[in-house]
């Protein structure tokens, strides 16, 4: 039996949220998706589950996009229905929302508990009440903390979303965020850099020079020690990134920021060239050298770097020969061994 997620997203963009954000754009983030229908939601879970292994055990439908619990009950019922009896059925396992901090209360948890909804996601984005009014959020910080404790009470399986370099943003208020979503205790986290997006407030600023948004490296550096926070404390960290769409690329819906398709991927790279790096200083001469590092083949590619970077790094920066991988299937996943074989031994 497959032991792997498979989500049935269904984006309702925009919908249930009178707020313009600074940074919001939903119809050019998810693309130009019309309402969604009850028979239309019917379809997509069936079209999914063609798609999946029979065999799938953790089947979700996801209703991403909008703020749910801001609906009209009327709409959110038309659009819960069809999954709940799906999920009655045994199709799918599980049914998430994503919703605002402000938008949750016992009614609201009322109903989806009542209409099979076992995960909720907030859209954090900071805990710094003047970054929250700079952006135009609409809440704050209070809201976050009320909001998370509440959906836990109920049961829920709980999801916090943060931003990264927004407006008014720096080291200390991200890192605070952090803290305070840790402290909240999640089921899983997504983190998302900032972009200036097409038709928003935020690409006003942009072009009138209010807002710069943060440097690919900076924002690199920022999430890299994010992610290890997340990790040191037992957080999954599901998204990491803007994920990649049709529309989502430099010059389409994209007008700056720090954007790439494979960002994760990059940032992990991070993480494991500071971890051989440090390892590598306690052991290494100057001189000539093959690097041998041992790890788990599932993260092979996290080792050698976002297109072999990693191996060109250590060969421009020390006078490393080679660096070759070696797969130890016996190792845990998230660790490495290094070794060094110097020239005499070659």
């Amino acid at each position: 039996m497959s032991k792997k997620n498979y989500i049935i997203p269904i984006f309702i963009p925009h919908q249930g949220c009178p707020h313009d954000c600074s940074f919001c754009n939903q119809k050019k983030i998810a693309g130009e998706i019309e309402d969604v229908t009850e028979k239309e939601v019917y379809q997509l879970i069936d079209d999914y589950l063609n798609l999946f292994p029979k065999d799938a055990a953790n089947k979700e439908v996801a209703f991403y996009g909008g703020s749910f619990t801001g609906i009209p009950i009327r709409k959110q019922l038309e659009l819960l229905k069809p999954a709940f009896k799906m999920k009655k059925k045994g199709c799918i396992h599980a049914i998430r929302v994503s919703t605002r901090p402000d938008y949750i209360d016992k009614d609201r948890l009322d109903l989806l508990k009542s209409y099979g909804v076992s995960a909720i996601e907030l859209g954090v984005q900071s805990t710094d009440d003047e970054i929250l009014a700079l952006n135009r959020r609409g809440h704050k910080r209070e809201d976050v903390f009320y909001a998370a404790e509440l959906i836990k009470g109920y049961g829920f399986r709980l999801g916090l979303q943060m931003m990264v370099g927004l407006i008014g943003d720096h080291s200390a208020s991200i890192h605070q965020t952090a803290k305070d979503i840790i402290s909240l205790k999640p089921n899983f986290v997504r983190i998302y850099p900032t972009m200036v997006i097409k038709d928003t407030h935020l690409e006003a600023l942009y072009y009138q020079g209010e807002y710069t948004p943060f440097s690919f490296e900076e924002t690199v550096a920022i999430c890299k020690e994010l992610l290890l926070q997340f990790q040191a404390n037992h957080i999954p960290v599901i998204r990491l990134g803007l994920q990649n769409t049709e529309d989502i690329s430099h010059g389409k819906t994209i007008v700056a920021g720090p954007y790439h398709p494979a960002f994760r991927e990059i940032v992990e790279g991070e993480i494991y060239k500071d971890l051989i790096e440090e390892k590598l200083k306690s052991v290494y001469e100057d001189r000539e050298a093959m690097l041998l590092v041992y790890c788990h083949p599932s993260i092979a590619s996290k080792v050698a770097g976002f297109k072999q970077g990693n191996k060109k790094y250590f060969a421009a920066k020390y006078k490393i020969s080679k660096m070759i991988i070696k797969h130890c299937l016996e190792m845990p996943k998230g660790e490495i061994r290094i070794s060094l074989i110097f020239d005499r031994n070659l």
